[in-house]
């Protein structure tokens, strides 16, 4: 299992690249992308560059764990899973941020509304190369809130497809 790593937040002219992942709640989604993204970022030896952290739209889950669910299948695949829930801070966010990742369409346009850069604002499947050409609703991550394990571990190989892309995007950034 991967050891947690304490990335300290982006300094201005630092370099680093902050990337968050957002989904409504904070628990299920946006987490299991962070653990997934920072172990695929640990193995390409970016974790020097990059502020990662998740966090959702809506406040109900702030303070609390993520889904046992999300913690499960990312434990069963090795990776670390410290998290705390939270709710986005656009103030501090979308200046600490250079990527806005969000998981579904719903997401991107809270982040919208509430003041996102446009251009700083990207669906997760998006990266995926196999959607390259998808449309919009097509690139969702589902919610597997409602769901069973099952649902859980499919979100975990969507978000998996997707990292890859997003770290040889991240390697561009700053070139």
């Amino acid at each position: 299992m991967s050891t947690p790593r304490s990335i300290p937040p982006a300094e201005p002219g630092a370099g680093r690249v902050g990337v968050l992942f957002v989904c409504l709640g904070n628990i299920c989604r946006s987490p299991l992308a962070k653990w997934v993204f920072m172990d695929a970022a640990e193995h390409a030896g970016l974790t020097p560059r990059l502020d990662i952290d998740s966090c959702g739209t809506g406040h109900w889950h702030a303070g609390g764990p993520a889904d046992p669910r999300s913690t499960a299948i990312a434990q069963r695949f090795g990776l670390a899973t410290p998290h705390v829930a939270r709710q986005v801070a656009p103030l501090y966010d979308f200046e600490r941020f250079r990527l806005l990742i969000a998981m579904d369409r719903a997401n991107v346009h809270r982040l919208l509304e509430l003041g996102a850069p446009r251009d700083r604002v990207r669906l997760l499947r998006s990266f995926d190369p196999a959607l390259a050409s998808a449309p919009d609703h097509a690139r969702e991550v589902p919610d597997p809130y409602e769901g069973t394990d099952r649902d859980f571990e499919e979100v975990y190989w969507l978000i998996q497809r997707a990292s890859g892309g997003l770290i040889e995007h991240v390697r561009q950034i700053g070139r």
